[in-house]
């Protein structure tokens, strides 16, 4: 991330270089265009069941057929937030409801989300429109998951394929690692979970300083693994909210040890450093640097103050 330019990374959204839209998960990621192409197929029977287990009651006497293409004729004429889809189409099936209707095109459609959404300290309304209308291109229709794991297991491994599993969301994925076996190495955690990575990959001794890092809220640190041990600390493990990581959180040596929080009002930038338990100063330190490159990240502009307490006060 050395030297990156958020302004930069923005005009890539602009100029349809880089794409949001849902896929792991179901859930809105930034992937390159070409990616998109490639990866949103692979998730599209996942987001058909997510609809089906969300909103199957409201849509059981609605054409869900009918019901996809003309949400996309509405999104390719001019892009649409789910609400105002849903309000169009309620006319139609007024025993629904808005809110599953919008949902249609989300979970049945390949849908972008377009800008200003998403562009650095600008941002707007979720709207959408089709991924093919948004670049111009057709799917990959013949995409089978084998880049997808591989490219994972770069990022994430050593990993399990639960581990894989939970980070995107797809399931029979023993099979895909299992294709791959003889271009992989493989390890036993203290469980004795098999676990696979590339053999050129690094892997750090486990002595190995880990910096201070401010994580935002389900960062990949956390959703890229089954087994969360690897970076939860005792306290960590305390605090009700873990499982689904809706804090930002900070690291020390490589473990949680708190909660952060960023506001930026009035020409004024106060970051709030939360740990769970008191800090030695050698911890705080290190901390208070990087928060410091923190605040000049995110409003380079504006004073800034750090200011300290305990996660719950």
């Amino acid at each position: 991330m050395e030297g990156f330019d958020p302004v930069a990374f923005s005009e890539r959204y602009e100029a349809r270089e880089f794409v949001r839209l849902s896929l792991m998960r179901c859930t809105i990621h930034t992937v390159t265009a070409r990616d998109a192409l490639m990866l949103q197929p692979l998730f599209q029977d996942l987001m058909r069941r997510i609809l089906k287990t969300n909103f199957g009651k409201p849509l059981a006497s609605v054409d869900l057929g009918r019901a996809t293409e003309r949400s996309r004729a509405l999104v390719e004429e001019r892009p649409m937030t789910a609400g105002e889809i849903g309000k169009v189409l309620i006319e139609e099936w007024p025993d629904s409801r808005p809110d599953a209707l919008g949902m249609v095109s989300r979970h049945l459609l390949a849908m972008a989300q377009v800008t200003p959404r998403g562009l650095w300290q600008r941002g707007g309304l979720a709207r959408h429109t089709t991924l093919q209308h948004w670049l111009g291109k057709d799917l990959n229709a013949d995409v089978t998951p084998d880049a997808m794991v591989m490219r994972y297991l770069a990022a994430f491994g050593p990993a399990s394929v639960r581990d894989l599993q939970l980070w995107c969301g797809l399931t029979k994925l023993a099979e895909v690692v299992d294709r791959h076996r003889g271009e992989l190495i493989t390890f036993r955690d203290e469980n004795g979970v098999e676990l696979f990575d590339l053999p050129d990959a690094p892997r750090p001794d486990e002595d190995t300083p880990a910096p201070v890092r401010f994580l935002p809220e389900y960062d990949n640190v956390f959703i890229g693994y089954k087994d969360r041990a690897r970076v939860v600390s005792d306290e960590a493990a305390e605090a009700v909210w873990l499982a689904n990581v809706n804090y930002p959180v900070f690291t020390v040596d490589g473990f949680l040890r708190g909660t952060w929080n960023l506001d930026n009002t009035k020409g004024k930038a106060t970051l709030s450093i939360r740990p769970f338990k008191p800090l030695p100063a050698a911890d705080r330190a290190p901390l208070e640097e990087e928060g410091a490159a923190l605040l000049a990240f995110h409003a380079k502009d504006a004073d800034h103050d750090i200011t300290w307490g305990l996660h719950g006060d």
